[in-house]
Order: structure tokens, then sequence, then C-alpha cells
């Protein structure tokens, strides 16, 4: 046996037996090396690794593989992968892929890049069973049965009508115990408990929890069935779109691993942390401007972290909000403005309340009821500027083409600090004859 064999036989036995590690490992190769070693695996091999690999670096090693390589192992890839792949790359790459990608799951992979992103329809399956009304029971058992040696899952059927639409579910002892003549529609179970495909899959896992099932069927706007939703993949999915959002909302790529290769996480990271540099220069700008008086009048400076953190926490509510509303494509073009002007709204009113508030607790304290009008005043506009932002800059983000959940609260904490210390010491520059 020559020396490559061995190598490459090692290599593909430590991929099947610890694909997870291996793929870590694979991640610190650079990209040339690493697209001929994939190209070099069985298809099957290829497609486990592919699996593990971080979304993006499979997306690339992808684009560098040869037709053969695509031919054999693209069929062999789950539509959520291949999907996510076809996001990630180049418009002629995906045009060379989608030549490999045929029959039922092409259907699948287009109707995935139909929906919105960390909605159930992203996670769905094909592999489930359905009826119309009307076949007997004795043809239902004969079906399940046939498919059973092909390992499809049978646990639940579902019945539908003559335009594929979900009207029931079988429950498996009544067909069983069922006339083999009776059409199946007639003890069928009506109730039938379904998630629509545009919903948040955080918001489906706690539907699933609260009726124990492990499996669910997943409907449109016209209640067609488009597929299942499994537990053990839903919480998965919603494992997967936490991370990754918490990930993104703080300036980290939703791709990365806790063991991800340190160039990796470097380049990931470093553009936002300059950002976020950059962004904490110009808050720290405002202050400066402001110098002079913060000298003269010192108890200003207690109470600016408390004017930035109110400022960032109702921003980070109406931010989340609205990206909910993006996910779930409840917020219509015609309806942005009203949505912005609601949210600058509830922040002034939130800012009138807290105001209030802050301004009494700061005049008991220090005994001075101009600095009470002072805090109060800025809390005031502060959010309003905070609900105005964390409505207008997904939206933003979302109108120009970058992912809105890409680092917003970083931008969000920018404009709340930066506007939030401008109208706070701009009202004790006006008011600081009455503080000194």
């Amino acid at each position: 046996m020559s020396e490559s064999n061995s190598y490459k036989q090692l290599v593909q036995k430590f991929i099947e037996n610890d694909a997870v590690t291996a793929s870590t490992i694979f991640e610190s190769l650079e990209e040339t090396d690493a697209s001929e070693v994939l190209q070099g695996l069985e298809p099957l091999l290829a497609a486990r690794l592919l699996k593990n690999l971080q979304v993006t670096y499979a997306a690339i090693l992808i684009e560098k593989t040869s037709d053969e390589f695509l031919s054999k192992t693209l069929p062999h890839l789950e539509p959520q992968l291949l999907t996510a792949i076809l996001m990630q790359i180049s418009q002629d790459s995906r045009e060379k892929l989608k030549k490999y990608i045929d029959g039922a799951i092409e259907k699948q992979v287009r109707e995935l890049l139909e929906y919105p992103e960390g909605s159930v329809g992203r996670v769905v399956t094909i592999d489930y069973l359905s009826f119309e009304k009307n076949v007997t029971a004795k043809d239902a058992i004969r079906k399940i049965r046939s498919l059973s040696r092909k390992r499809l899952p049978v646990s639940y059927a579902y019945v539908v009508d003559d335009q594929k639409r979900l009207i029931g579910v079988l429950n498996m002892r009544d067909l069983m115990v069922a006339d083999s003549k009776q059409e199946i529609g007639s003890f069928m179970q009506e109730n039938v408990f379904s998630i629509h495909c545009f919903v948040d899959i955080q918001e489906a896992a706690n539907e699933m929890s609260k009726r124990k099932f492990f499996a669910v069927p997943v409907v449109d706007s016209e209640n067609l069935i488009v597929g299942i939703i499994k537990a053990e993949r839903l919480i998965k999915g919603v494992q997967e779109e936490t991370a990754q959002d918490i990930q993104k909302m703080f300036g980290v790529s939703g791709e990365e691993k806790p063991f991800s290769s340190i160039f990796f996480s470097l380049k990931k990271r470093l553009f936002w942390l300059h950002i976020n540099l950059v962004t904490a220069f110009m808050a720290a700008a405002v202050v400066a401007l402001f110098e002079d008086v913060i000298a003269k009048i010192t108890i200003l400076a207690v109470f600016l972290p408390v004017v930035a953190g109110q400022g960032g926490n109702a921003g980070a509510q109406s931010l989340a909000v609205v990206m909910r509303g993006i996910v779930m494509r409840e917020i219509p073009k015609n309806k942005v403005r009203q949505l912005i002007f609601k949210e600058s709204g509830l922040g002034a009113l939130n800012g009138l309340i807290i105001g209030i508030v802050t301004a009494v607790v700061a005049w008991l304290w220090h005994g001075n009821p101009f600095l009470g009008l002072v805090i109060g005043l800025g809390m005031f506009f502060n959010l309003i500027f905070a609900g105005l932002a964390g409505a207008s800059i997904p939206l933003i983000m979302k109108r120009i083409g970058i992912d809105p959940a890409q680092s917003s609260s970083i931008i969000l904490t920018t404009v709340t600090d930066i506007l939030g210390f401008f109208a706070f010491l701009g009202f004790a520059m006006l008011f600081q004859n009455y503080l000194i």
C-alpha cells in the first residue's frame, strides 16, 4: 500500500470517527490545501465533513472544487446546508452548483430560499406521509408498510384534501382497528395543530414544548402542507439561531465556533472592533465638548452612566420588536413610517415617566431642583432618540442590503450615547448658572 493511500485512509478514518474534531482541525488549513484534501475524500465522508464546517468556510471550499466532486457530493448534502451555501457564494458559482441539484432536493432548496432567516420554513423536512381523505384504511396501511421498509418515518400520517390543504391527522390505533374499506376521512382527527412556515423557530419551539409533540406539520397561508418540523431539528435550529443572533448583535460572525482558528476569529471580529472603537471615540468627543461644564459641575459625571444605560436599554427594546417584525415579515413597506413614529412616541412616553422619576431622585439626592430638571429633560429626549434609533437602524440596514442582526446593538449604543450625552450636557450648559 502506497504512502499516499495510507494517508488518505487515515484521514478518512479520522473524519468517520470524529467529524466534529476533524472539522475544527480542517478549518485551520489554508483554503487551497483544505480544498485538495476535501476532494480526495469519498463523497459521503466529504458531505459529513462539510456538514460540520462553518457555512462560510464550506462555501469557500465548494467554490474551489471540481465539477466531478460537486456531482458526486452535493446529492448527499441536506437541503438546509445547500441553501445556506447557496446564499454565501457568488452568482456564477451558484449557477454552477445548481446543475447538480435536481429532483426533490432542488424543489426544497428553492422553497427554503424563499423563507425568511430564522423562520420555521428554513428547517422543515419533506420526510412526511400524507393521504387524501378518500383513501381506504386498507390502502393506507399497505402504503405505510411499504414506506417503513425504506426507513421513512411514519409516526404521524396527515390527511389532505384534493388541493393538498391539511385537514386532519391519523391516529395509528384508529387506523389499525378501522374497517379495511372505511375511508380515512371518516375517522381522522380534525383538530390538527400546525405551525405557519413564517413563524420564528423560537416561538415554534415554545408551542411544541407545551404539547409534547416530536413532529408537527408546517403549512403556508393557504393551509397547504409544506413539510414537517421535528423536535430535535427545531431544538438545534433554536440553538443555532440564538447563538448566531447573539454573536451578530455583538459584532461576531454567526459562523464562528468556540474552537475556530485564531486567524478566522480575528478576521471576523477585528473589523467590528475597529467600528466600535471609532464609535466610542465619537461618544467621547461629545463629552469632551462639554469638558468645561463637567469640570465646574462634577456631579454631572455621576449621571452620565445613567443616561447611557437607560438609552441603551430603551433602544434595545425597540430593536428587538422591529427585528422580530422583519424576520416574521410583519412590516409592510407602507407601514415603515408608522412603526418608526410609534416607537418614537412610545419612547417619548417612557422618557416622560422615567424623566420625572429621575428628576425627583436627583432633586432629593442633591437638593437642587434644576439638577433634577436637567437630568429629567436629558432622559426625556434620550429615550425619544432611543426609540427612533431602535426602530430605524435595522430597517435602514435591511434597506441597504446588510443583515439587520449584524452589529445593530453597536450602532444603537453609539447613537443613544452620542445623542443622550449631547442632550443631557446641552441642558446642563443652558442651566449651568443654576447648578453651581
